[in-house]
């Protein structure tokens, strides 16, 4: 069947900049299931999956599109397929766990739930896994400076740029390419709350995906952004570029600043 395919053409810029899962998140969804076969599902390029292997058996990780497959790291109890959440090909009653991290708003959703009801265990624990815009942190000032004396803030250590720095990331998000993201992305914004899991509700942690990055990291991260791609397509790289040259104007190069996910966690009981 045809997918909406938005990231089998920068594969390989996905793999390098989206982010690492926590391991809260694999433990988490462990302490809540059988630690028998997990199935990760619109795995990507992987992200959740190795971490998983790392509580699970065996982890069955698909993906409609090839090329996202392709640039996954390689483990011993991970099994990668090309196959899509709605027709996965799995045996009945097959999966202690099945996880959708950051890719349940691009499914059919009745479809999938159906498929989903059909393959896992009884007792399997279903979650969903997203996250929204970034949150960028401003540095921690220095410890030690008495004040007093000449100097930038830079020299002295009490950066205050990283608010323009957020604050250019969201006005990119919500204003340039806004109008670009996808049908499925409202998902995204409410956490997930308007997809209907028809099984009893498990309570989910609090949980925050944390980096260390510098701005061309996070940049790079902004490429992978499907409305990114979109707009890059539809209007050229110029509204990218511009975006970068402000984010050079308030953030040094080479400076490493905390960058923040939190996470939205719908957990169900099949």
């Amino acid at each position: 069947m045809s997918f909406a395919d938005h990231f089998s053409t920068i594969a390989g810029r996905y793999a390098a900049y989206r982010p690492t899962y926590p391991a809260a998140l694999v433990d988490a969804l462990a302490s809540r299931a059988t630690p028998g076969t997990a199935w990760d599902v619109g795995c990507g390029n992987g992200q959740l999956s190795v971490a998983l292997a790392a509580k699970f058996a065996r982890v069955i990780a698909t993906d409609p599109s090839q090329a996202q497959l392709d640039a996954a790291p390689r483990h011993d109890r991970v099994e990668y397929r090309c196959s899509s959440a709605e027709a996965s090909g799995l045996p009945d009653a097959s999966v202690d766990l099945i996880v959708a991290a950051q890719a349940a708003h691009w499914f059919d959703w009745p479809r999938f739930v159906a498929e989903a009801g059909r393959v896992a265990k009884p007792g399997a624990l279903v979650a969903l896994v997203s996250y929204g815009i970034v949150l960028v942190d401003e540095p921690r000032r220095a410890s030690g400076w008495g004040g007093g004396g000449g100097g930038s803030e830079r020299a002295r250590g009490e950066l205050t740029t990283i608010g323009e720095a957020g604050r250019e990331i969201a006005h990119y998000y919500r204003d340039v390419v806004g109008r670009y993201w996808p049908k499925g992305r409202e998902h995204v914004e409410t956490g997930y709350r308007d997809l209907h899991m028809p099984w009893p509700a498990v309570d989910a942690p609090r949980i925050e995906m944390r980096a260390e990055w510098t701005r061309d990291e996070l940049i790079g991260y902004v490429s992978t952004w499907s409305a990114t791609v979109r707009l890059v397509e539809t209007e050229g790289p110029a509204p990218f570029e511009a975006l970068q040259a402000r984010l050079a104007a308030v953030w040094p190069d080479g400076e490493r600043r905390t960058i923040r996910w939190p996470l939205a966690l719908r957990f169900a009981r099949r």
